[in-house]
Formats: structure tokens, sequence, C-alpha cells
């Protein structure tokens, strides 16, 4: 078994597998993504993750807010608005009620009803002219190179013969050492009550649903999604999949299409579950460059044995030079 932190390469093998099989993944196009959180629902009944209770946030109409121990999938909402980004920059004009410092016809009112044009058209506030949301099926990235997996004490993180990273509940120790690792902030410890909510205390995250996968069955949320926003497959097939639809959807003249996570050459050597993306990855909420919080333990170990070695060199020259 190697031990790899950085670079292209299989991880199933890496890990000690042998004869595994290809490895699988998802891919999600946000673009046909309809915001129904049915994904949500799905994963919530198959794998008995508890309800996280119904929240307005204040800011969307989205009532989960992001991944947690309690939330395995988490469709985001993110509305956009013209309108909004030109008081954003006028700032307090709009308080003062100047019209003409706004630049725009502000007499509309917007209801936060969803637009139903072909979404990606256009790119920033001055390119659209009307409020669009923008639906992003969130999930556990089940990274190439996992840094909760490389910090867990205590080997409750595993890596899969499908080349997915999954939890077990009965080695966990709840050290929390993986929340900090995640470059994506996925992983958590689900807080509760005592003797009453499943596993608390204990750090949770999608599994990719390894027992379905397992019996060779499609994974909760992928079979659950009406708009096959969710897919399930081997990896490299989706990554040839994505690849021609966005150049599908540049055709079609939406040159805001990108993908996101499935470069083996990023700094987490890609991702399990990669995304095509209508808008900028910060939008989403997702890390631009994300890294593995692990690349640089080698060399960080090897200076501090370096430090070590010098301190201890510095010590006895010190006593053999006092014994004089």
């Amino acid at each position: 078994m190697s031990t790899s932190f950085y670079g292209p390469l299989d991880p199933a093998p890496d890990a000690g597998w042998t004869d595994a099989p290809p490895r699988k993944g998802f891919f999600t196009d946000t673009s046909i993504c309809i915001g129904c959180k049915a994904c949500e629902v799905a994963c919530k009944e198959w794998n008995a993750v508890p309800d996280d209770g119904f929240t307005l946030l204040g800011s969307s109409y989205d009532n989960t807010g992001a991944l947690g121990a309690s939330t395995w999938r988490h469709v985001a909402f993110i509305e956009q608005s013209p309108a909004s980004d030109v008081l954003n920059r006028v700032g307090d004009s709009a308080l003062t009620g100047d019209r003409n410092a706004l630049g725009t016809d502000t007499t509309k009112v917007d209801l936060g009803m969803p637009s139903f044009d072909l979404p990606g058209m256009a790119v920033g506030a001055d390119g659209r002219t009307d409020f669009r949301w923008l639906m992003a099926s969130d999930v556990c990235k089940h990274c190439t190179h996992a840094g909760c997996l490389d910090v867990c004490p205590t080997g409750a993180l595993f890596r899969t013969e499908f080349g997915t990273v999954v939890v077990q509940d009965d080695i966990c120790n709840g050290c929390g050492y993986c929340v900090p690792a995640c470059p994506f902030g996925v992983i958590d410890r689900r807080v509760g009550e005592k003797g009453v909510t499943k596993n608390e205390g204990i750090a949770q995250k999608c599994t990719l649903c390894y027992d379905r996968i397992g019996d060779g069955l499609t994974p909760a949320c992928a079979k659950a999604c009406p708009t096959t926003s969710i897919q399930f497959g081997d990896l490299d097939e989706l990554r040839e999949r994505a690849e021609q639809r966005v150049e599908a959807m540049h055709a079609q003249g939406i040159s805001s299409a990108r993908l996101y996570g499935e470069d083996p050459t990023d700094g987490v050597g890609g991702v399990g579950a990669f995304f095509l993306l209508l808008d900028e990855p910060e939008v989403y909420g997702l890390p631009p460059d994300p890294v593995v919080t692990t690349r640089d333990l080698p060399e960080m170990w090897r200076k501090a044995g370096l430090a070590a070695l010098a301190m201890l060199a510095g010590a006895v020259a010190a006593f053999a030079g006092g014994g004089r």
C-alpha cells in the first residue's frame, strides 16, 4: 500500500484493493436541476439520516443551508438578480430613493419566482436582464486525495473498492480531526441529544450509498432525481459525458458552462463527485482551487525531523563543551 498525498492516481488500487472495479462517482449537471430536493429526501430515507429541522434562513428559500452531518445532500438555491447587483454597487443611494443613481428600472417587483428561460445565456449583472435561480445539488466530493482519510487516527474512514470514502460509525471516536481537513467543508460531527440522536458526536457524510452500489444498485439520490441532474456511473465515462455536455452547451451559446472537479491534475487529484456549473465556483460556495490539506505533510515531517536533529546536535555539543 502506497502513501500518495498528491498527483493523479487510481485511489482504490493505491489503497491496497486488488482487482478493483472501475471507479464510481457522480456527475451533477446543475443546468437541469430544478431544486425539488428529492435527492435530499431520498438520501435521508435510505441512510436513516435524522431530520435536521425546517428552518428559514432569511437569505434564501433554501431550508437546509449547507452540507453537514445530518445533510449529506444539499440543494443550494442561488438567487441572482441584476437589480440587486446594481443596488449593491450604488450602496446607500438606494436608501435615499435616488432612482437616477441606480441607472435601472426599479418599478418591477421581484416575487421570487424562478425564470423559465434557458439558464446561463449571459453571465453577470451587466449581461442578464432578468432574475434567475441557480440550483445545485452538493455532496461529498469523494476526493482522489482525501484529507479527512489521511488524518483519521482510528481507521474509521476508509477507501472502498469503488474509490469512494466512507465513515465506519462503530470505529469513529468523534475526535473531529477530519472536519478541518476537508477543503470543501463537507464532513462534520453530528450534534444532538445524547441517547436520542443517532450517532451523536460521530463524523458523518455521504457514503455514495456504499451498500447500494455494492449490490449493483444506483445511489438513492441519483435514483430519485427526476431530471437526471445527478448521474451515477463509472467516473471515466461520466467525465466523457460531461465534456460532451459542455461542448453542446457552448454550441448553444451558453459560454458560462464549465466543469468543476473533473481534472485529475488539480489540488485534490480530481474528485469522485464533480459538477457542471453555470457561474464561478464561489457563487455556489465551492473553493475555486481546492488543495488537499495533507499534501505537504511529507515535506513538513522532513523539515521537522531536520530541525529535531539540529536541536539534538546542539544539545550534545553544549553538553560536551560544558564538560570540559
